[in-house]
């Protein structure tokens, strides 16, 4: 076990930068009322238009219970509209609404200000192999999850 002193560990790194992501995220978003769960539903939901709860859930990495709430809270603030499914009236399938639209438009634009330093403190060739190597770690974290 002393092999690689705890500070160097990978994992802890990873933690540790996926906490200081966060909280940027929950910075900006909180200014926009919203959670990442909110925010990262809204971007979905602009990229592919009218997705059941259950495609959102699995999108976004949560439990479709999880997911319910959290489309509630975006449609009580009239972010999201809900309908049922024409073709499983159970289903319910939400689209951004005019206002969805708008608020995300506003945080994405905060939001990427991070991305854009990120991406600056790299060369092109040191991104592509940043990306490969977190394409990598992700994999086996997936891979060795019980």
């Amino acid at each position: 076990m002393g092999e690689v002193p705890v500070e160097e560990y990978l994992c802890t790194r990873i933690r540790r930068t996926e906490q200081a992501l966060m909280a940027h995220h929950e910075a900006v978003l909180r200014g926009y009322g919203l959670t990442m769960t909110q925010y990262t539903v809204l971007l979905t939901l602009s990229r592919e238009d009218g997705l059941s709860g259950a495609q959102l859930a699995r999108a976004c990495g949560v439990t479709q219970q999880s997911m319910a709430s959290v489309l509630n809270g975006l449609q009580n603030k009239q972010l999201i509209d809900r309908r049922p499914s024409p073709v499983h009236a159970k289903v319910m399938i939400a689209t951004l609404t005019d206002a969805g639209r708008e608020v995300l438009d506003g945080a994405y634009q905060e939001v990427i200000v991070l991305e854009r330093a990120l991406t600056e403190q790299f060369t092109g060739a040191e991104h592509r192999q940043f990306c490969e190597l977190l394409d990598r770690a992700t994999k086996i974290l997936i891979e060795q999850t019980p």
